[in-house]
């Protein structure tokens, strides 16, 4: 199926789905009806879930974008376009992917849409194959980033279980200092350090001092850095 062929009408496609579904959406902003009815078949015949938007203000009305999942995304569309929405996406913080699908593309759009994290920019008419591998492309980097997010939430977790003197401990320990070295700065005795490092290591369920560290690495800088408010 090519997406710059005329396609037969289909039933129209649900607007709205579950944000804590487990599937992953594709969700299809495009204000041609024709481009939005031929993505949504071939996302389904890949087998992925599709749910389609004729603007970038109807698809954030939808509060659809905290769902699993990647955008395709048309650039040139009435109102805001897709760079806009590229763009208010990564000030709020959700780093969704976006794989670009136009047929007004150049090379300063391909650019800062690149250069904004965009998984791909693609140009209509556009193979399928081609398409559906950004797809894939971009529902596993997503799957990535929350799978990275649900560890860096468990270890802030764990890490707020800390006192004030194991989160001093887990930091020294995390820049490589000696039991006896962070005894002496801290004006405390050595075995006081090794138990609340004890202490640290079962309550951020850290099997090793490895990875203890890279419980720690994976925290926020704010939450790592002396005079954060964290110590």
């Amino acid at each position: 199926m090519r997406i710059d062929q005329p396609l037969r009408r289909s039933a129209p496609l649900s607007q709205h789905h579950k944000n804590d579904t487990c599937e992953p959406i594709v969700v299809i902003v495009d204000d041609d009806a024709a481009v939005r009815e031929a993505l949504s078949e071939l996302i389904l015949s890949a087998g992925f879930q599709p749910v389609s938007f004729a603007s970038t203000r109807e698809v954030l009305d939808a509060d659809i974008l905290d769902s699993p999942g990647c955008l395709i995304l048309d650039v040139r569309m009435p109102g805001a376009n897709g760079l806009h929405l590229q763009h208010h996406l990564a000030e709020s913080g959700n780093a969704k992917p976006i794989i670009f699908l136009t047929g007004h593309g150049d090379i300063p759009m391909t650019v800062q849409a690149m250069k904004a994290g965009a998984v791909d920019f693609l140009t209509k008419p556009v193979r399928d194959q081609t398409l559906l591998d950004a797809v894939i492309a971009g529902i596993a980097l997503d799957a990535s980033r929350r799978a990275n997010a649900l560890v860096v939430r468990r270890n802030i977790e764990r890490l707020e279980t800390l006192t004030h003197r194991e989160r001093e401990i887990l930091r020294e320990v995390a820049r490589g200092r000696l039991n006896k070295q962070i005894a002496f700065d801290l004006g405390i005795r050595e075995v006081t350090v090794k138990l609340h490092r004890a202490n640290v290591m079962r309550k951020m369920e850290a099997g090793s001092i490895g990875e203890l560290i890279r419980a720690w690495e994976t925290l926020p800088m704010a939450m790592r850095e002396a005079g954060g408010g964290w110590f």
